[in-house]
């Protein structure tokens, strides 16, 4: 048999996270769609994760179209943020030894080194088991939401949370991060060597569409988590700046505690009615919010690699974004977009004006390098990388497409042959996510009518149940009263 004959048999797999969807975050996106993609691979997953509310243990649950177990432990909301949980860790080493004895896994995925993956990484090590460990964490993303750290002390504690963080990855076997420059960093601040770079990857198809970024009617898109780092009080502030004449819509999808500072600071630059917070959406509504955006735009400073960069890039769109951590790694200005100095936001509104004003043919060009450059992160790639990694294969460890020296070079315009190659891929792609759209809704609406037939047999049953009880209590009462008279006539 030859090697490449060889078929790995399929591997059992605990992913361990601090946050997981329902959460809304690039950390928890990466889980869910790492542990969709491993099962689609024909792997067992099992995912260990707080509970988003007060109900916790074991369950059967879909994510991403993939069904899989998840552990779901106890959890509590932490005070000072909106959506984040945390897990009581005093009693997480004992779950997390009976949950990996019983499972006994081929390997460990921990997803950060705060609570659930500190404790899960350490009956890992203890069981023998091998452990992966990807950072997505920056402390300085955390530092904002203490209420107990004075500002004065806020840098020495950053240098203590990241030697905290080496202090518990280095007992990982391998240590990844989505980018180059996330690893550099992580290596330079914890103490930490041979970081590897593996994009968290994303299925391009799923945001495909043949509709042309156009700034007839300009649109400018921000989605993710509204909270202080992401720096969208810059882009409101910036969009403030463009001529009035462009009337630019903008559209905030996402939630998070600076909301309501946002809301206010839109009124006060007088854009309430260019500005429209959107909330949370569903995954349908996702590709639509990409698809009708002139551009995206990302002005946060502590992005260690951006899923919704990533996304944007896979719809066609240009990216205007921070010249900040990993960012400048997925927009190159210039190619598929245009970089601006962080809190800079003259600069951010020259940036955003030169795509709102740019001739059809440059929108195409942007639009063009984007779907070039997304093709480095495709998540079977990423996902491949990761099996070996779990595996524990020999051969030197792999990192993703875009950490190749040609990922860097200028693009300019490509050329038309690889244009063509492009917008055939492009409408191929559009194409499945069609036909992948309307399977979806034909399940969904069976899941539907299913429910409506289950609520329905469960009415009748509560009926029923209703029926019964009433007989029960009339012959209770019944007896009741004949037992009371039975006592008088006693005691007659």
């Amino acid at each position: 048999m030859t090697e490449t004959s060889i078929i790995a048999a399929p591997l059992r797999v605990v992913i361990a996270c601090d946050t997981f969807p329902p959460d809304i975050n690039g950390a928890s996106r990466f889980a869910e769609r790492l542990a969709a993609g491993l099962v689609r691979s024909g792997n067992q997953v099992h995912v260990i994760a707080p509970a988003h509310n007060n109900i916790f243990g074991s369950f059967t649950e879909v994510h991403d179209g993939q069904v899989m177990t998840v552990h779901r432990i106890k959890s509590y909301r932490v005070i000072q943020h909106k959506t984040l949980r945390y897990v009581w860790p005093f009693t997480l080493k004992a779950k997390a030894d009976k949950l990996l004895k019983k499972l006994r896994p081929d390997a460990v995925h921990i997803n950060s080194h705060m609570i659930v993956g500190r404790f899960v990484l350490k009956s890992a090590q203890e069981l023998g088991i091998r452990v992966i460990a990807t950072n997505h964490i920056m402390p300085e993303n955390l530092i904002k939401y203490s209420l107990v750290i004075p500002r004065w002390a806020e840098k020495w504690v950053m240098n203590l949370a990241w030697k905290d963080a080496g202090r518990v990855l280095r007992k990982a076997d391998v240590v990844t991060t989505p980018t180059r420059r996330a690893a550099n960093l992580l290596e330079a601040a914890s103490g930490l060597t041979g970081v590897l770079a593996v994009s968290c990857g994303i299925e391009a198809s799923k945001f495909a569409n043949q509709t042309p970024t156009s700034n007839r009617d300009p649109r400018i898109l921000f989605l993710g988590r509204l909270d202080y780092e992401k720096h969208i009080h810059n882009l409101l502030k910036a969009v403030a700046l463009l001529p009035k004449g462009l009337n630019v819509k903008v559209e905030i999808v996402g939630d998070g505690g600076e909301r309501e500072y946002l809301e206010k600071l839109a009124a006060e630059l007088g854009i309430t009615t260019n500005v429209e917070f959107r909330g949370h959406i569903t995954d349908q509504e996702l590709p639509r919010a990409y698809e009708r955006a002139t551009l995206f735009a990302m002005p946060s400073i502590a992005e260690l690699q951006s899923i919704a960069t990533m996304e944007a890039m896979a719809s066609g769109r240009p990216v205007v974004a921070a010249d900040a951590m990993a960012l400048p790694h997925l927009v190159h200005d210039g190619d598929n977009g245009y970089l601006f100095p962080p809190d800079d936001v003259e600069a951010f509104a020259d940036r955003l004006l030169r795509v709102l004003t740019a001739s059809q043919q440059e929108l195409d060009r942007l639009s063009e390098n984007s779907l070039h450059l997304i093709q480095s992160h495709d998540i079977e790639t990423t996902i491949k990388i990761f099996e070996g990694l779990y595996r524990g294969d020999v051969q030197e460890p792999e990192e993703s497409a875009d950490n190749l020296a040609t990922y860097s070079l200028p693009i300019g315009q490509l050329s038309k042959r690889l244009s063509r190659s492009i917008m055939l891929a492009r409408k191929r792609s559009a194409e499945l996510r069609a036909l992948a759209e309307e399977a979806g809704a034909e399940l969904r609406e069976r899941a539907q009518e299913a429910r409506g037939e289950v609520i329905e047999r469960i009415e009748e049953v509560r009926e029923d149940v209703v029926f019964a009880a009433k007989r029960i209590e009339i012959r209770v009462r019944k007896g009741v009263k004949k037992a009371a008279e039975r006592l008088r006539r006693e005691e007659q």
